[in-house]
């Protein structure tokens, strides 16, 4: 089978916060004095210009502004990425751009100067409407000010905006988390991304835990809340994402489709397609602002795909989605015959896992609830 070029997007990352956060393992650093906005957006345009080569004849069709906190910077700023960003790969027609932002008074700007800007959607990191699991977060916002944003959000005349919103907070009961979607559904986002705390290696929570609800409460609480998400018109495409009908995030379904993206900014990852040499490869790029900052080429390491690989790493982000899989899809982006993975995804049925049609695999009930199990199949 031959490799086709799936659709591109491009994530840029701003690396700095107000703080960091206990629970939190992306590539982030508490703002220290003033930003250098100016630099770091000349290195991220040289940065893009370095990675050209990737693009192979396609346009971007959407950008993700990920952190950190990138409505720490200025919105002249973001906007000299985007018009950067798009003198050096065109944009499709009908792009979507999506920048994170924290809720509170401490952006340098108001959401409707990044939608002047070119910014598209918004995504709000609220997380929780109570105070004292904001505090345990360490939050810098409260509450009211997690529903101003929101609706600041919608005056700004955003095509889209989510919520982020997590569950199974530090001594969370069912009733508050209830009350933490009742009220960000009360707000009438377009999108919610609804996720569980984990613990993760490198965090202050991973060196000293916090006491998080038990699997019986933890279970009642996903359950419950889906339910009330689906009562009110809030589909499931995701593992921890719900959309009205029509407000998916396109940048995020091209990660789980298997799509390719460019990143570019500190610690940012990239994943491509080569069809001409039949490699698909990853590239991460350095971390440390600083280093970052200083640097002539900014790709820390760049590793393959390699074949044997392809239907795991297909797999494993495809089936985050709740939508079938087609098997032409498999084929295109990991360029091997839907027959390589004919043996495990047999035993995936007998084991009420999936169904298959000629030409779909589809999860059950059961196999969205065992994805781990399924993917065992493959490794």
């Amino acid at each position: 089978m031959t490799l086709q070029l799936p659709p591109l997007s491009l994530y840029i990352h701003i690396p700095w916060c107000v703080q960091k956060c206990p629970y939190c393992d992306f590539n982030s650093h508490g703002q220290n004095g003033e930003l250098p906005q100016q630099q770091y957006v000349d290195a991220l345009l040289d940065d893009l210009k370095q990675d050209l080569a990737y693009v192979q004849g396609r346009k971007v069709h959407t950008i993700f502004i990920g952190g950190g906190t990138p409505s720490l910077f200025d919105a002249s700023q973001i906007q000299r990425i985007l018009e950067g960003a798009q003198a050096l790969i065109p944009f499709d027609d009908n792009i979507e751009i999506t920048m994170e932002a924290n809720p509170g008074t401490l952006e340098h700007d108001d959401f409707s100067a990044y939608r002047a800007a070119g910014v598209t959607r918004l995504s709000i990191g609220v997380q929780s409407f109570s105070k004292e699991k904001l505090n345990l977060l360490g939050r810098i916002h409260n509450e009211d000010e997690a529903k101003v944003a929101a609706e600041k959000a919608k005056q700004a005349d955003y095509l889209s905006f989510n919520l982020d919103l997590m569950h199974g907070l530090p001594n969370q009961s069912f009733d508050e988390a209830m009350h933490d979607i009742d009220t960000a559904t009360a707000l009438a986002p377009p999108h919610l991304s609804w996720y569980q705390l984990t613990i993760e290696p490198n965090t202050l929570f991973h060196s000293k835990p916090p006491q998080l609800p038990d699997d019986e409460n933890l279970w009642q609480i996903y359950e419950q809340g889906q339910q009330r998400l689906a009562a009110l018109g809030y589909e499931q495409y995701e593992i921890s994402a719900y959309a009205k009908p029509g407000f998916q995030c396109r940048h995020n379904l091209n990660y789980w489709q298997f799509g390719d993206y460019l990143g570019i900014g500190c610690g940012a990852h990239g994943k491509i397609t080569l069809p001409d040499s039949n490699r698909i490869v990853r590239t991460v790029k350095i971390k440390h602002p600083k280093g970052y900052l200083s640097a002539d080429k900014y790709t820390f390491e760049t590793t393959e795909v390699i074949e044997d690989d392809r239907p795991l790493e297909y797999l494993m982000n495809r089936l985050r989605l709740m939508t079938p899989i087609p098997k032409t899809e498999f084929e295109q982006r990991t360029g091997q015959s839907a027959d390589v993975v004919k043996q495990g995804m047999q035993k995936s049925i007998e084991r009420g896992l999936l169904t298959e049609t000629t030409t779909h695999w589809h999860l059950t009930q059961k196999g969205h609830m065992f994805v781990n199990d399924l993917l065992s199949q493959f490794i």
